[in-house]
């Protein structure tokens, strides 16, 4: 059976995909199974023991339309593909669908104009539902071919060789991995995802007094993110000095593979949710994020897996159907997440430590 995946979007919705890749790897494995990506994640999914094929799209390509649809038409008349999943089923995404009609099966969202594109449709994933769940439900239609056996873990495959070879760049940067280390996401690509950087240094300064053996790692993208991240080193040391010798401001992971590595080599994380956390959670480590209002916590923090993931959201804490963005913010406070924090680092971190 030869089945194609199409996941275009960002690098934790290509993630939670990965449960799919491993259900159907593990019922079917003697299948092809393809799997379309943007250019600029695909890196990231190599080696993955689920996938046959990487099929990568650039910006490019994927915003020229004559190129776009030569590609989309080219990819399923090339290889007559069994089965299509569109996890997006978008007007663009649909194309690879509707050029194999002829395909048995034919997954995808349910909307109005995919009716006739698709033989199997499922509604989106609803506000308070698991990713994972929704993905999960796209291979139901694959029951009738054989017994399906469901995986509802985040993976990824990074080679020992590249988690020991980040390992040393982390020690000869000062790391003691006789002591905890904590990836930190102080900051994220867009405001209305990133949680108020004075509450993030005040709850920093709170993890460094209660916890002054662990070992800091701020996560950061180049460009705004970076001067973010510095903007709260400084105004962290100014308040809490002890945060000189506890943050790591030199370790840099120079690829998303690189960051996986140095994921692999740390104990948690904790910041704001978003890619680096589904990094972190493929990688088998636990983490705790601050949601913002953007993101449902049901969605995006699986739940039922073997490796813990915490998070506070503002409708944890009151209803938010009518609170606006920035009022649904003010209701996470330092208050409201220290507690959190700390509970977790002494039952997922500290003791985790110890054990190690």
């Amino acid at each position: 059976m030869r089945i194609l995946i199409v996941r275009f979007r960002q690098m934790g919705d290509a993630i939670l995909a990965t449960p799919l890749l491993t259900t159907l790897r593990r019922s079917f494995p003697d299948a092809q199974i393809d799997f379309v990506l943007n250019e600029r994640i695909a890196p990231l999914f190599e080696g993955h023991p689920a996938i046959s094929n990487i099929i990568t799209f650039s910006d490019d390509e994927r915003h020229h339309v004559l190129t776009y649809i030569n590609k989309v038409w080219r990819t399923v008349h090339s290889t007559h593909y069994d089965a299509i999943i569109d996890m997006r089923s978008t007007l663009n995404t649909m194309l690879f669908a509707l050029f194999s009609l002829r395909s048995s099966l034919r997954i995808g969202i349910r909307k109005p104009y995919t009716l006739g594109v698709f033989n199997h449709r499922y509604e989106g994933c609803e506000d308070n539902e698991s990713m994972i769940d929704h993905n999960l439900k796209l291979a139901e239609p694959f029951s009738k071919r054989g017994e399906l056996q469901p995986c509802r873990e985040l993976s990824l495959s990074i080679t020992e060789e590249e988690k020991n070879q980040f390992r040393s760049y982390m020690q000869r940067q000062g790391i003691d991995f006789s002591r905890p280390v904590m990836l930190i996401g102080v900051t994220a690509k867009l405001d209305n995802k990133t949680w108020p950087e004075d509450r993030m240094v005040q709850t920093l300064a709170q993890l460094i007094g209660h916890a002054p053996q662990c070992q800091l790692i701020f996560n950061y993208a180049p460009g705004k993110e970076a001067e973010n991240a510095h903007r709260i080193y400084e105004k962290l040391t100014q308040s809490a000095p002890a945060a000189v010798h506890s943050v790591f401001m030199n370790i840099e992971a120079k690829s998303s593979r690189q960051l996986a590595a140095m994921a692999a080599n740390c104990t948690a994380y904790f910041g704001n949710e978003g890619g680096a956390r589904h990094i972190v959670h493929a990688m088998g480590r636990p983490s705790m994020v601050v949601c913002s209002p953007m993101a449902s916590k049901q969605t995006w923090l699986p739940a039922d897996t073997s490796i813990p993931s915490w998070g506070i959201a503002a409708s944890d804490i009151a209803d938010t159907a009518t609170l606006s963005y920035e009022q649904q913010y003010d209701l996470l406070t330092v208050e409201r997440v220290w507690p959190m924090l700390k509970k977790f680092m002494d039952s997922e971190v500290l003791t985790a430590s110890c054990r190690a």
